[in-house]
């Protein structure tokens, strides 16, 4: 069984007279910053000069340097980039700040794991991440209680390393609701594993494989994402509230027995080995390898596909279709080349008001396929070249470079 603390096994004192250095004002980066403000600690937040952060920063209370500022003040420094910018940070930012004793934190695994960052051996290394978004562990945090977070410890230069990650782990409300010990390895490698075959590209490709079914089979669009997509979120309301016996005991007898009979039809032994490969290309540095290149490439491939995602029939007939609920908060994607924080378009409409359902299997084809992963196991590796060729489109579009610089 995994090991738990809460927050009579961490002592916040530990960092209360040390200065904490936050590294990123987004989702969690805001969420970090503020709560351990709140806990009594000393918080400065790190960004690059002319960030539209800064400002919201200090109007939120908090001290604000550049990162090199605040990697050479910190004595504790959280690092809260995405995980593609992270390394370029550290080089260029923070390794220079970095002296004998420091910690050096993530709230992911993925650039100690793949050895996108070496840091110093003389610093501690550790890992406190808090299982929920940003907004809402500031929200739980705020009302009293936490979010469950994962601790783990990379380097224990000062032999104290655990001790001063549950502090901060109480620091910021985790130590509340429970700090679950884990390793740098197992965090990095099941998150992968479960936004691959889950919670992204497992539901998102059930879906529109489903929704595309119905369609092709002559079925109305907006029957086919009530039913495929819409409901959806209703059912994992219910398995996140009570499991899955709960939402079973929700739903009618008939939609039971079919859960229990076809479900695994199509969820079979194939998808079971399928599974194993994705574990395996990433458990190997695989997929790490693909997405560093596919980086350093700028992102051709990524870009093309969150195009041809975004332009999917079933993207146009749901935003129409939450257009006739005035209950949910208007969330609509931005360009697939735009920067992420950039302003949605006025309208996802195309400029003609055609929905395009003349030929409704047009959408579903794809001209870029995903990359395939080899058959063979490949076992553990510390090199990290690759002969994958990522996809670039013959006329890329204007602003593709779609620069992903953290907040």
């Amino acid at each position: 069984m995994a090991k738990i603390f809460y927050e009579t096994d961490a002592n916040l004192d530990l960092i209360k007279d040390k200065t904490i250095g936050i590294i990123g004002f987004g989702s969690q980066g805001h969420a970090h910053a503020l709560n351990l403000r709140d806990s009594g600690c000393n918080v400065m937040v790190g960004l690059y000069p002319g960030s539209k952060s800064w400002q919201q920063a200090q109007e939120a209370g908090v001290r604000v340097g550049t990162v090199e500022e605040v990697a050479r003040e910190a004595d504790i420094v959280m690092i809260l980039a995405p995980d593609q910018a992270q390394r370029q940070i550290y080089v260029d930012s923070i390794e220079p700040g970095l002296r004998a004793g420091k910690m050096l934190m993530f709230a992911h695994g993925f650039n100690i794991h793949f050895n996108q960052i070496v840091p110093p051996a003389d610093v501690d290394v550790t890992m406190i991440a808090p299982k929920a978004p940003g907004h809402r562990m500031r929200e739980m945090f705020v009302n009293g209680v936490g979010v469950p977070a994962l601790i783990a410890v990379h380097q224990n230069a000062t032999e104290n390393a655990q001790q001063i990650a549950l502090a901060y782990g109480k620091g910021v409300g985790c130590a509340k609701a429970g700090i679950i010990e884990t390793t740098f390895a197992e965090e990095t490698e099941t998150d992968l594993f479960g936004e691959q075959t889950v919670l992204c590209g497992g539901v998102t490709a059930l879906v529109k494989t489903a929704f595309e079914t119905l369609v092709q089979a002559g079925y109305q669009p907006e029957i086919a994402y009530f039913e495929c997509m819409h409901e959806l979120k209703l059912l994992v309301d219910l398995m996140h509230e009570g499991g899955m016996a709960y939402m079973r005991y929700s739903i009618s007898d008939t939609a039971e027995y079919g859960d229990y009979t076809r479900g695994p039809k199509v969820i079979d032994d194939h998808v079971r080995q399928q599974m194993k490969q994705v574990l395996n290309n990433i458990r190997s540095g695989a997929f790490a390898r693909e997405w560093i290149i596919e980086n350093q490439a700028g992102r051709p491939s990524f870009l093309a596909l969150r195009r041809q995602n975004q332009e999917h029939m079933i993207e146009r007939v749901g935003a129409e279709l939450r257009g006739m609920m005035p209950w949910l908060q208007k969330r609509e994607a931005g360009p697939a080349t735009q920067a992420p924080h950039a302003p949605a378009p006025a309208t996802a409409e195309p400029a003609d008001g055609d929905r395009g359902y003349r030929s409704p299997t047009a959408a579903f084809s794809p001209p870029v396929e995903p990359y395939t992963p080899p058959e063979e196991e490949t076992p553990p590796t510390p090199s990290y070249g690759s002969t994958y060729q990522p996809y670039r489109p013959t006329t890329p579009a204007e602003g593709e470079d779609d620069d992903r610089s953290f907040q």
